[in-house]
């Protein structure tokens, strides 16, 4: 009989039997991936990345400028209430948290020397720039997870055409309101905006 077809056995002999291992399948209890989370590092671990069971925790919005933060700032942005709340004030950045309410706007405003980031996570809007106050040449609808660039020296405004808070956050760099920020209203921004020039 020839060795020509001959295939050896591939498996050394403690993988024989892959399913005689120790490990209680059936018990939900011993297996790292069903386990609750019971902190952050947790959460991270790469075997419990995908638990279905994600606890959502609220975040005591305030501002933690120049220390280092971490957040979910999906969850930080729904969860604001305020027009304008600074969550994160730098020494070369600034991360505030704003709540739009229907029908209102942010304010038509330009920022001469910085560039501004704003993002979206809840609710329906319309944002406008142009190269001056009565010239608001760009316009677009934005809604959930739309990001919004806009140049310095461009003025612009953000209105929330929905029924519901139009929910976002803005980055400045540098810096464009003092650590601590909270304006509970756009005429409470209004009058600390003129106070301050």
């Amino acid at each position: 009989m020839s060795n020509m077809y001959y295939v050896p056995y591939m498996y050394p002999y403690p993988y024989q039997n892959p399913y005689y291992d120790n490990n209680a399948i059936s018990n939900h209890e011993t297996q790292t991936l069903y386990q609750e989370y019971t902190d952050e590092f947790d959460y991270a671990h790469p075997y419990r990345r995908w638990h279905p069971i994600i606890e959502v925790r609220n975040v005591d919005i305030q501002d933690y400028g120049k220390q280092p933060f971490a957040v979910n700032i999906n969850e930080a942005s729904k969860q604001n209430n305020t027009f304008r709340t600074a969550l994160w004030t730098g020494s070369h950045l600034q991360v505030t948290l704003m709540s739009i309410a229907v029908g209102e706007d942010i304010g038509i405003e330009v920022h001469p020397h910085l560039d501004q980031f704003l993002r979206i996570e809840d609710g329906n809007g319309i944002v406008q720039m142009g190269d001056s106050k009565d010239n608001l040449t760009f316009q677009k609808r934005v809604s959930d997870d739309f990001a919004i660039m806009v140049p310095a020296g461009k003025w612009h405004n953000v209105t929330n055409t929905g029924n519901k808070p139009l929910k976002l956050y803005s980055i400045y760099a540098p810096p464009q309101h003092p650590f601590g920020t909270v304006h509970k209203t756009k005429a409470a921004a209004m009058a600390a905006e003129e106070h301050h020039e």
